[in-house]
C-alpha cells in the first residue's frame, strides 16, 4: 500500500514521466495488461521483469500471457518479482481477445467469448476486455462485445492500453464503459521489459477479485503511448502447456 511518495527510479521516469506523480495514500499502482516470455510473441524473462518492477515502482503486475497461466503462477508462487501477482490469461476467442483475471484455471484456446466470459467467472475470476476498438490489437468484435455487455458478462473495460496509438480509440472505450456504468482499466500491454510503467490504474488496495473490483471503481487511469521494439535475444522458452 502506497504512503503517498513515488517509488520509481529515474530511468524509469525518463521513459514514462507519470510515475514521477505522488501517489494517492492507500493506494496501490496497478498494471492490468502485461506479458512475459511465457506467451511466445514476448521477451521479458524474470529477472528482467523482476529489474523493471523495482525501476518503475509497480505494486502489482496482471500477468495476462497469451493462452496459458503458467508464467503466472510461477511467479506469484515464487515471489521473485517484488509486487504483487494477478494470475491472468488473454485469451483468443471466436470473435477477438478476452482477458480473465483472478484465474486458477487456463481457458482453452478457440471458445466463444460468451463460453469464455462464463467460464472466467465460474472460477470466481473478472473478464476484463482489453483495447476495445483496436483492430491492430484483435479487439473483441463490437457487436459481440454489446451484447456481452447487455447479458452481464464484462466486468471492465481497458480505457487506457499503451500500445494504441490512437487516442481516440481509447477514449471510445472510457465513453463505451461510462455509459453502461462499468470500471475502466489501464495497462502497459508490455511485451518487453522498458514498457513497464507505461500505464497502469491507481486504486485502493485489495484482497480479492471482488475487493479489486471495488477498487476499481474508484481507481484513476495513468499512461502514455509507448510501444518499443522487442529485442530479441537468446533464451529457452519455457513450456505454455496446461498443468
Amino acid at each position: 500500500m502506497s504512503d503517498g511518495s513515488p517509488r520509481a527510479q529515474a530511468q524509469a521516469i525518463d521513459r514514462h514521466p507519470h510515475l514521477a506523480a505522488a501517489r494517492r495514500p492507500g493506494t496501490v499502482r496497478v498494471d492490468m495488461h502485461m506479458h512475459t516470455m511465457w506467451s511466445g510473441d514476448a521477451t521479458t524473462t524474470p529477472d528482467e521483469l523482476s529489474e523493471a518492477v523495482g525501476v518503475s515502482g509497480m505494486d502489482v503486475l496482471c500477468i495476462t500471457d497469451h493462452s496459458t497461466i503458467n508464467g503466472a503462477v510461477e511467479l506469484a508462487k515464487s515471489g521473485a518479482l517484488g509486487c504483487r501477482v494477478v494470475v491472468g490469461e488473454e485469451l483468443r476467442t471466436q470473435a477477438g481477445e478476452i482477458i480473465g483475471l483472478f484465474l486458477t484455471e487456463r481457458l482453452p484456446f478457440g471458445l466463444s467469448a460468451e463460453d469464455a466470459a462464463r467460464r472466467v467467472r465460474a472460477q470466481g475470476g473478472l473478464v476484463y476486455i482489453p483495447h476495445p476498438f483496436d483492430p491492430l490489437r484483435h479487439c473483441l468484435r463490437e457487436e459481440v462485445l454489446e451484447r456481452l455487455i447487455g447479458e452481464g458478462l464484462v466486468d471492465a473495460l481497458e480505457g487506457l492500453n499503451a500500445k494504441t496509438s490512437l487516442q481516440s480509440l481509447n477514449q471510445r472505450a472510457g465513453d463505451l464503459a461510462a455509459r453502461h456504468g462499468l470500471p475502466v482499466g489501464a495497462g502497459s500491454d508490455a511485451h518487453e521489459p522498458s514498457a513497464i510503467g507505461a500505464a497502469y490504474v491507481e486504486m485502493a488496495d485489495f484482497s480479492d477479485a471482488p475487493s479489486f473490483l471495488a477498487g476499481l471503481v474508484g481507481g484513476t487511469v495513468a499512461g502514455h503511448h509507448y510501444d518499443a521494439p522487442r529485442r530479441w535475444r537468446p533464451r529457452i522458452v519455457p513450456s505454455t502447456r496446461a498443468t
